[in-house]
């Protein structure tokens, strides 16, 4: 895989990304997404991860979650449908599947993990999910067998853990790395921390330019999530969804930190409300 040219992601790169919303649209047309996860005592990072689903712009938003005491009902967003791990499996209008965040590492994440990995379904692979993938082989043999839209979003420690090489190794080459990950998995690859990397299978790669450090802080990897998967439910690429994701996602904290809202105490919930603002300045508006 040849090394392409580096790009930078910019604001002017991202106008009307996504369609005009017309007058007279459904929320069918805005695709549905699914975010699985939430063993014991993670059940937080399906929540925000399905609320920024949500905010950015998806017709329908499902949570599926692990945990022996899941709600039933996010009192803050009721919009979200929560769906056992085993009903969801039986759902015909999903259009994307989000999975890892707080998925736990048990014999029922894997075997959900496996499952969905074999559905032609865009897929969005984060957290736990990765360090499955890290820990089995044959986990990774069917991701490589997959032939729709699969973006991972690893920080440099599950990086690591999937390419067996250091933190460091990681931080020094978070090109290459990214890249690396890519062509292995034949997946797009955002490599989160400071400038974002995402690499793509096609040796194509971008830089981030937004984003600062009030995202170090609890579930703003869970939000990224997300976003990504909303927009891939939306019927944007992978890769397409990565760019855009990764952008607002940090044009967002870069927003908040500008009003006085951070960088200390930024919170991820407050990143995912604010990037359903930045989306839609983004949008064209529809006449």
């Amino acid at each position: 895989m040849k090394q392409k040219d580096t790009h930078y992601l910019e604001r002017n790169g991202f106008i009307a990304t996504l369609a005009p919303r017309k007058n007279d649209a459904h929320k069918g047309l805005f695709g549905s997404v699914a975010i699985i996860g939430g063993d014991n005592s993670m059940v937080g990072a399906v929540l925000l991860s399905a609320r920024a689903a949500l905010l950015s712009g998806a017709g329908r938003v499902y949570a599926a979650l692990l945990s022996a005491d899941a709600p039933s009902v996010d009192p803050l967003h009721p919009e979200i449908m929560f769906r056992s791990p085993a009903d969801l499996t039986t759902l015909t209008q999903l259009d994307c599947v989000v999975i890892g965040p707080g998925l736990g590492q048990s014999p029922l994440a894997i075997e959900l993990l496996a499952f969905w990995l074999a559905k032609s379904m865009p897929m969005l692979i984060d957290a736990d999910a990765l360090n499955l993938l890290a820990r089995h082989p044959a986990l990774v043999a069917i991701c490589k067998k997959r032939h729709v839209g699969t973006v991972i979003t690893p920080h440099a420690g599950e990086a690591a853990r999937l390419l067996e090489v250091s933190n460091e190794d990681i931080q020094q080459n978070r090109v290459e790395r990214a890249l690396k990950l890519a062509g292995a998995f034949h997946v797009t690859c955002v490599l989160k921390g400071a400038g974002s990397i995402i690499g793509h299978f096609d040796g194509s790669y971008f830089v981030n330019t937004t984003g600062n450090v009030g995202l170090a802080s609890g579930g703003t990897g869970d939000v990224l999530s997300g976003i990504i998967g909303s927009l891939m439910a939306q019927g944007l690429s992978g890769l397409e969804s990565a760019k855009l994701g990764v952008f607002v996602h940090g044009a967002a904290a870069d927003a908040l930190v500008a009003r006085g809202i951070g960088p200390i105490g930024l919170t991820a919930s407050e990143v995912a409300h604010e990037t359903r603002h930045i989306l839609n300045q983004l949008s064209q508006k529809t006449e």
